[in-house]
């Protein structure tokens, strides 16, 4: 995987979670490219390895923390082991999430509601607390994971869409309760992101919805998605990493509580 050496953060510190996901695994990359130690924490300890495995040819410290965002203790419990390898935090990207079912409002499961709750609003809000006592001692950054789909909820995703607006207010009150300790806060929206499994997970249910919205057919619903985007294309994960490293760093020092759309145009 290859990244572009643009911003410095040799002697740095990154905290990733959603470690083993694409996005996390592409913005380990992109920082540890530009000289950043990373901490990678995932609930998928055997993917991880796999990630800080790669990420070693960069000659950077690589660590692994397995972890359940969802349990409060468990997080602490990282944070804390995380620290005493590394010395300080400077960033952490808040990026765990899950994605949900895709159905309509009538029909979508309160389970899965339940589930995607839990993990991207009350495993963002683990992370952002815990991130924050641990960085307001020497101040840093802090990247919450958002989606498009909190900006303009899309059909077939009300608890993702929920959750993704959810992570967009939290990150604009954050912004400005940790102001006065040094702390910036900003979120990330993306939208279609690939090829991946995501990208390719989300034009199978989508077509599968019946909806009025996208054809039954996942090939067409990829072509109708990208026809939505006015550059005509997909984003690259490559191009998500970099908005994270531009909010990471010393060139974004002026800014906090934005959400940085990524969409093409969307």
């Amino acid at each position: 995987m290859s990244a572009t050496a643009t911003y410095a953060f040799q002697g740095k510190t990154i905290l990733i979670t959603g470690g083993a996901g694409e996005i996390g695994k592409s913005t380990a990359h992109r920082f540890a490219a530009n000289g950043a130690a990373v901490v990678l924490l995932d609930i998928n300890e055997m993917k991880m390895a796999e990630v800080a495995q790669a990420l070693k040819d960069y000659g950077n410290p690589v660590y692994t923390l397995g972890c359940d965002v969802t349990q409060a203790e468990a997080v602490a419990k990282a944070f804390a082991i995380a620290v005493d390898q590394v010395g300080q935090l400077d960033y952490v990207f808040n990026n765990a999430g899950y994605q949900g079912a895709f159905a309509t409002t009538d029909e979508y499961p309160e389970q899965d509601f339940q589930k995607v709750i839990d993990i991207n609003v009350v495993g963002v809000f683990h992370i952002l607390k815990t991130a924050a006592r641990h960085l307001r001692q020497a101040g840093g950054a802090i990247v919450n994971m958002a989606s498009h789909a909190g900006v303009d909820g899309p059909p077939n995703m009300l608890a993702y869409a929920a959750s993704k607006f959810a992570v967009i207010g939290m990150t604009q009150t954050a912004a400005k309760d940790l102001a006065p300790h040094g702390i910036r806060v900003n979120a990330l929206s993306p939208s279609l992101i690939g090829p991946g499994m995501m990208w390719t997970r989300q034009t199978q249910l989508q077509a599968g919805t019946g909806s009025q919205y996208f054809d039954a057919d996942p090939k067409v619903v990829e072509q109708q998605m990208i026809n939505s985007v006015p550059l005509r294309r997909l984003g690259r994960l490559e191009e998500v990493a970099n908005g994270v490293a531009f909010l990471m760093s010393d060139e974004a020092s002026y800014i906090t509580g934005f959400n940085l759309d990524i969409t093409g145009g969307q």
